[in-house]
């Protein structure tokens, strides 16, 4: 019996949403709770609410999970509300209506003490702009919120070099933000918010700003840092290929509202209306869906021969193989076969009319199936 409680008392644990978000809204303007608190006032577009009442709804009705471990990207247009979105889960912006828990725990409920320690410990925050401070270097800099936390001097210097190599800036410890690339002035951000050990990394565009190619390396170590700690993130982005790049599972936004969430698979493979449809009309499809959503069932002599590939595997990489030997490629896991991919279901894939076994395109207009929930 002491067995079973134990068991079920760990599995709520590993259950429990980090961040919890239900019926959130943001408002700014006169009286702006009223706005939430009338069904009719909540269904004005944006004009008419601005012309009714004076108010902007920057953030309407959304409710999502956010996992332990994962890498959850927030993605919109500029206007879209996602910047603060990120802001009100650690009431950098106060919600104006809804629920929002970090395991468990009200934070609509903190008081200034509480909430301090969500900041400092709990949750930290990489901005677009890295708020160095410019008369420290780049050790003392990463060290910065440790010294907040009260960390003694050696202790923290030495936990804040740790994480200067991690981000890869060993040997520039005593050089001062201005002797910096953009890039490592980023990395030193990034090594800051890991040196306080939080328990979620809130990334607000934090590579917006920065070259291309530097953006596409600080991309690269984030899905490097994710790797090594599985640390649990929050990003947001309004680039669509950073998205589908580091997403683990991705909350598309437009006019405050949250119009579909879904893995990079789901919202590339199953876009929820026409807008996302849109929006991921240029992404090759190959790139993203994967072999378990493009295959087909497979016979008794497919399931013998051919080549093998991952579940995880994508469609561009099942190409290949199919080209390279001419047979349908088998989806294997753990020594069973799941199904096979051939060259006509593989074509339909990349064209878009294969939505692969049990899934359908959602009709123009058909509002999105909600995931938030999803185990």
């Amino acid at each position: 019996m002491s067995t079973d409680a134990s068991s079920t008392s760990v599995r709520t644990e590993v259950d429990t949403p980090v961040f919890s978000v239900a019926g959130l809204w943001k408002v700014f303007g006169p009286k702006a709770e009223r706005v939430p608190a009338d069904p009719e006032l909540a269904a004005l577009s944006a004009a008419e609410l601005r012309e009714r009442t004076g108010c902007t709804a920057a953030i309407r009705d959304v409710g999502f999970d956010v996992r332990k471990g994962e890498v959850f990207v927030i993605m919109g247009l500029s206007g879209s509300g996602k910047s603060t979105l990120v802001r009100c889960l650690t009431r950098l912006i106060e919600p104006t209506a809804g629920t929002l828990a970090i395991d468990g725990e009200d934070v609509r409920a903190m008081d200034k003490a509480r909430l301090r320690e969500l900041r400092r410990h709990r949750a930290a925050m990489v901005f677009q702009h890295f708020g160095l401070l410019p008369h420290r270097t780049v050790l003392d800099n990463v060290a910065y919120g440790l010294e907040i936390q009260g960390v003694g001097r050696a202790e923290r210097r030495e936990r804040a070099a740790a994480f200067v190599a991690k981000v890869g800036l060993e040997g520039m410890e005593q050089r001062r933000p201005a002797q910096l690339s953009g890039g490592q002035r980023q990395r030193v951000g990034l090594a800051r918010a890991l040196a306080v050990d939080p328990e979620v990394l809130l990334f607000d565009e934090p590579f917006s700003a920065l070259d291309p190619l530097i953006r596409r390396d600080m991309q690269e170590e984030v899905v490097r840092l994710h790797r090594e700690e599985g640390r649990t993130m929050v990003f947001v982005t309004h680039d669509l290929s950073e998205a589908l790049k580091l997403g683990d599972r991705i909350a598309l936004m437009r006019d405050g509202r949250l119009v579909q969430l879904g893995t990079p698979e789901e919202i590339v493979g199953s876009p929820a209306d026409d807008y996302v449809r849109a929006f991921v009309r240029d992404v090759p499809r190959e790139q993203v869906v994967t072999v378990r959503t493009a295959m087909r069932a497979a016979s008794a002599e497919e399931t013998a021969d051919g080549p093998a590939l991952p579940p995880d595997a994508t469609v561009a990489e099942a190409i290949e193989a199919v080209a390279r030997t001419g047979s349908p490629a088998r989806v294997m896991d753990e020594g069973r076969c799941l199904g096979v991919v051939d060259h006509d279901r593989l074509l339909r894939v990349v064209a878009g009319t294969e939505q692969g076994p049990g899934r359908r395109a959602p009709e123009a207009g058909q509002r999105p199936e909600r995931h938030d929930k999803a185990a």
